[in-house]
């Protein structure tokens, strides 16, 4: 990931296959749009690099299988027909998909791990209608349930102000959802314009990346990560000062959750299964009875 902007040219394939392509998405570009103004998207890379893999009949060529803010960059799914895009889609609409975010944080956060659980709602207060907002501020419309992981992995200072690099493992799927939670524990994203109310405007962009991507389909997972753009090496202003855990060991302990997560899941939805067949069994025992029964009143009434 580069600090220059983005083009048409600059689209980097993280993974392809016949019926996926994961892209990693640049900063400040969004997916797709309507709006004839817009020059750049990622709908007008992927028309530009692979128009072979257009469908017509979809209204921007391609499905886009979950979303990414304008401003953050990383791991994009496209599904490149209808029957993939909708595997992906029930593993999202389940929750089985597993997602982590790098960022850098203002500020060093004391808690290395903690569970951001923070409702989250519309804001309705005039010039704000863009944002969303936590549950019990004012104008905040309809919150819901949102929960976010937060784990340390470095302290560190950015063009001279502390800062602390994370690893964000979303639990549910709100617009902004990560902004939000990280805002609202005094620790916003370095560079988020929006959640700062425009005071962060002197970083080349919001400090927020797709790293980790993992959507259980079958028979084979999709199993992706996006690079770390956080490093010295693509921008100098960030300086690590003290690690606590490597990125790799952390992403590894994620995904081995996320795997024990899932065995639970199997043994619950066979739990289930379980529990309807002995039902539907006992319904047609009961049914059978019941016919029995009446055939036999049947007879004697016939008899009599």
């Amino acid at each position: 990931m580069s600090s220059e902007p983005a083009s048409i040219e600059s689209l980097r394939v993280l993974y392809q296959s016949d019926d996926y392509l994961v892209v990693d998405k640049h900063w400040d570009i969004r997916i797709d749009s309507k709006m004839w103004y817009e020059k750049q998207t990622v709908q007008m890379q992927l028309q530009h690099h692979f128009p072979h893999l257009a469908d017509p009949s979809t209204y921007y060529g391609f499905r886009f299988c979950h979303q990414l803010d304008f401003s953050t960059s990383g791991a994009l799914c496209v599904a490149l027909n209808k029957a993939a895009a909708g595997r992906a889609y029930r593993c999202f609409k389940d929750r089985t998909v597993t997602k982590a975010y790098l960022a850098l944080l203002r500020g060093w956060v004391e808690n290395e791990t903690r569970t951001l659980d923070f409702a989250i709602g519309k804001n309705s207060m005039e010039g704000k209608t863009h944002m969303m907002c936590i549950e019990g501020t004012e104008g905040c419309e309809n919150p819901k349930p949102s929960q976010t992981e937060l784990i340390v992995l470095e302290f560190g200072v950015y063009d001279g102000d502390p800062v602390t690099k994370v690893l964000l493992q979303p639990l549910t799927g709100r617009t902004h959802q990560l902004r939000v939670h990280c805002s609202e524990i005094g620790h916003p994203i370095v560079g988020d314009f929006t959640y700062s109310l425009g005071a962060d405007d002197s970083p080349y962009r919001m400090m927020l990346h797709a790293y980790l991507l993992q959507i259980p389909l079958e028979p084979q997972q999709l199993l992706v990560t996006a690079g770390d753009p956080f490093i010295p090496a693509v921008d100098p202003k960030w300086v690590p000062q003290r690690s606590l855990r490597t990125l790799e060991a952390t992403v590894e302990a994620v995904l081995e959750h996320s795997k024990t997560k899932e065995k639970e899941r199997v043994v619950v939805r066979s739990e289930r299964e379980k529990r309807k067949q002995t039902k539907q069994r006992r319904t047609r025992e009961e049914s059978e009875e019941q016919r029995r029964v009446c055939q036999e009143w049947l007879s004697e009434w016939a008899g009599d």
